[in-house]
């Protein structure tokens, strides 16, 4: 072997056969890990290419630079990043073939070299599979619907079933005769396309934003479904088909594989509780417990891998005895999931696609016939899973989508691929087809579920949801959303505004939104049908959510008020789906959101969220009735007797119809004094003509009087944007409350100068204006958006 192409000193080939090659390798002791760099003397042969470290280095570069090359390439068509890592690795390998390339490639991966990064970047695969179980709830396979079991367990069995039946009674001869070696090959190329990943189909459906879906959840409930049932047959078949040395071996590999998962949740779990239940509330783990359970995961695969099971089992079996979620689950995560799944990760998968050769075409009929046996498993599991949904009345898109996610691949696949190929139970010719196969579903079901499943339709408003629409006497349905603890009294407070009686009543439905951490599944618990012992949600801020919604329910008249309280625990990016589905499914006619601000006493801002910010403006996009933004900067009057000063500025637009509407139902309670400040547009020639009857229609009775002395009508004439801040700025100091638009009239002139001052979009021009600091007001004020018709 030339010596440029390996980091020993000299390699000869004994014996080379079609299934394994026998080198004579000569070694420096100690091995050269760094060199003498650049511009050192190279002396003892210490260049950089010589040494482990900088052409791993090197290797690690070249990699990424391919990978997020070809990303910025194929992103546009809609392929996901982790094709762009298998591509490099096809690239990299000996599938593709170019005489310049290949004096290349054999520099930047001469002989030993492959060892060094195949070890590194197996441990971010270990850390991968240890933070997917960490994040895995596994008591939630008990809590699983009836839907979830029935996809889950035929979508893996008829596949399996049908692959043996072609295997062993329809096409044994044909198959035998064409696939020769690979034959016995076969059970585990339609096994593994059988099994669906929980890890796989969470990632898949992160990237997609589906993780609330509806079709999400009972993706994540069929997945686990699978995944568990899966494992636990494929542990046990591996310990007894990898072990050839008898009966005896048999019993040590499976004993092994009892023992591990016996014997970790036994010990282990026990002592991650005593962890838990040791650190301070709101404090982080100590780091010497994070090390001793990172050593202790490598210890495990270690073990494991020497019974003849995956190397990375014994990294799923530790994971899923960590508690999940914070202190100690969200600490690991945290910590681990940079170097392991963004860093290490990657290095794996396309390492991993390096060693499939495509090139050869000696096998062409052999790879044809996998690649059909692969299809027809494909077909046959989304057969499967369609099958339940349209019995279970699903829409036939949300079905195939369904179906669709349940036969997704990725890099566990590509792990399992990987442990049976180096154990020598997969030919060279069947590891490349398989690659090609993960790669191609991978892609394949991003693209399809994208085009066939669109979680935002259910939202759209073919039905008009708001309050303008309301009958005179109709109850006000409403959702409100509750972060923080501080949220609660600003939201009663407005409920009290909004002044329920028997005869015009309020159905509200608190939604208490907690930032899921450490683990996949997002949660829906609805407090009127929790149990007592579900989730253990005692002392929390969830049971003082429901505690007090439910006090502010017994404590006005009977009838008036009607109080549902539900718990959202989900990633902060798919809040949306939580507020948005229990909107529509509730019939609300307005959604009330927290400001991302809180104010001080003294009026000065003492925090803020950017992530409740962040939701709020995607729920305005896409809400399926009217939303309403809280800025609360002051406790309405307690008593109930105590007069309040309401004021509305209208311009006009659909937005300040519905504030007015709103304010005029407020207006039932005897002690609200409401004002109407009308600013009219000096050049009326830019609204249409309908949008000013409607405006007219909405003012009429206000302007004449019809609610009596408490309702009053003023019209001011003002000049542009720093007249208004000049108005607006007078009359903060005389009003308790602001109910405002959010969007005016998009031609209005007299708004137009103030967009440039505009700090935050979501509150509009006027929203913005009342909640600034500079005006030192301790008015609150809610931005109302009607519902968005499309």
């Amino acid at each position: 072997m030339n010596p440029n192409e390996t980091l020993f000193t000299q390699v000869d080939v004994l014996s080379s056969s079609p299934v394994h090659t026998i080198y004579n390798v000569c070694i420096n002791i100690p091995p050269r890990i760094a060199s003498d760099g650049i511009w050192g003397s190279h002396r003892h042969s210490a260049s950089p290419l010589k040494a482990s470290y900088p052409i791993f280095e090197l290797q690690v570069i070249v990699i990424f630079a391919i990978t997020h090359a070809l990303h910025f390439l194929f992103k546009r068509l809609g392929f996901p990043l982790f094709f762009s890592q298998m591509m490099a690795g096809f690239i990299l390998g000996p599938s593709i073939h170019f005489e310049q390339l290949d004096k290349y490639k054999k520099l930047l991966f001469p002989y030993g070299s492959q060892d060094t990064l195949a070890t590194i970047s197996s441990l971010g695969y270990a850390l991968f599979i240890f933070l997917y179980g960490v994040q895995m709830d596994f008591s939630m396979i008990l809590r699983t619907g009836r839907k979830s079991w029935i996809i889950g367990f035929t979508g893996l069995i008829f596949p399996i079933g049908i692959g043996y039946l072609m295997q062993f009674f329809v096409l044994k001869k044909a198959l035998k005769a064409a696939l020769g070696d690979d034959y016995p090959t076969l059970p585990t190329v339609f096994v593994s396309h059988s099994v669906t990943s929980f890890a796989v189909v969470a990632a898949f459906l992160n990237d997609l934003k589906l993780l609330n879906s509806e079709l999400g959840r009972l993706a994540l409930s069929s997945a686990l479904v699978s995944d568990v049932l899966s494992t636990s047959f494929t542990s046990f078949a591996t310990a007894i088909i990898s072990s050839k040395m008898g009966r005896r071996k048999i019993y040590e590999s499976l004993g092994s594989l009892i023992a591990a998962i016996i014997f970790i949740p036994l010990v282990f779990r026990p002592t991650m509780l005593w962890i838990v239940r040791n650190t301070p509330e709101g404090r982080p783990v100590k780091q010497v417990y994070i090390y001793n359970i990172v050593a202790l995961l490598f210890g495990l695969c270690w073990l494991l891998s020497r019974s003849d099971q995956a190397f990375a089992l014994g990294a799923f079996i530790l994971g899923l005895s960590v508690p999940e979620g914070p202190p100690l689950g969200s600490s690991l995560v945290s910590q681990l999931e940079l170097i392991g799944k963004s860093f290490l990760l990657p290095i794996f998968v396309t390492t991993s696609v390096m060693k499939a050769d495509l090139s050869s075409d000696s096998q062409l009929w052999s790879f044809l016939i996998i690649g059909s046996v692969v299809c027809v498993i494909h077909t046959v599991k989304i057969s499967a899973c369609i099958l339940p949904s349209l019995y279970c009345k699903m829409p036939f898109k949300d079905a195939m989508a369904l179906a669709l996610i349940m036969n997704c691949k990725g890099v566990v696949d590509v792990g399992n691929y990987n442990s049976v190929y180096d154990r020598k139970q997969m030919h060279a010719q069947t590891y490349g087809v398989m690659m090609v196969s993960v790669m191609a579903m991978a892609t394949f079901v991003q693209i399809a579920v994208k085009c066939l499943y669109d979680p935002a339709r259910k939202y759209a408003g073919f039905q008009k949801r708001n309050i303008m629409n309301l009958k005179p006497n109709s109850d006000l349905r409403m959702v409100v959303c509750i972060h923080k603890q501080h949220h609660i009294a600003g939201i009663l407070h407005f409920l009290d505004l909004c002044c329920p009686t028997p005869d015009f009543p309020l159905v509200v439905d608190a939604l208490h939104l907690i930032e899921l951490v450490g683990r996949y599944q997002p949660i829906f618990i609805s407090h009127h049908l929790q149990k007592d012992s579900d989730l253990s949600l005692a002392n929390s801020y969830s049971e003082n959510v429901f505690m007090s919604f439910q006090n502010y329910e017994h404590s006005k008249t009977p009838g008036a008020v009607s109080t549902h309280t539900y718990t959202a625990i989900s990633p902060f990016n798919y809040m949306r789906e939580d507020v948005c589905y229990l909107a529509l499914d509730k019939l609300a006619s307005i959604i009330i959101l927290p400001f991302h601000r809180r104010w001080s006493i003294d009026g000065s801002i003492e925090s803020e969220d950017k992530n409740i910010r962040s939701l709020n403006s995607r729920v305005l996009e896409g809400a399926p009735c009217s939303v309403g933004i809280l800025v609360n900067r002051a406790s309405l009057p307690s008593e109930p007797h105590m007069s309040l000063q309401l004021a509305v500025i209208f311009f006009g637009g659909k937005d300040d119809r519905e504030a007015l509407c709103l304010a005029k139902r407020v207006c039932i309670n005897p002690h609200i004094r409401l004002v109407v400040y009308h600013l009219p547009e000096n050049d009326n020639s830019k609204s249409s003509t309908l949008e000013k009857l409607l405006d007219n229609a909405v003012l009429k009775d206000v302007m004449d009087g019809n609610y009596g002395s408490r309702v009053s009508f003023k019209e001011l004439v003002t000049e542009g944007g720093s007249d208004i801040a000049s108005v607006v700025r007078d009359l903060v100091d005389d009003h308790d409350f602001f109910i405002v638009g959010r969007r005016h009239d998009v031609e209005s002139s007299v708004t137009s100068g103030l967009k440039d001052w505009c700090e935050f979009e979501e509150l509009g021009v006027i929203g913005d204006l009342l909640a600034s600091p500079d005006f030192e007001s301790s008015a609150s004020v809610l931005v109302v958006q009607q519902q968005v018709v499309k």
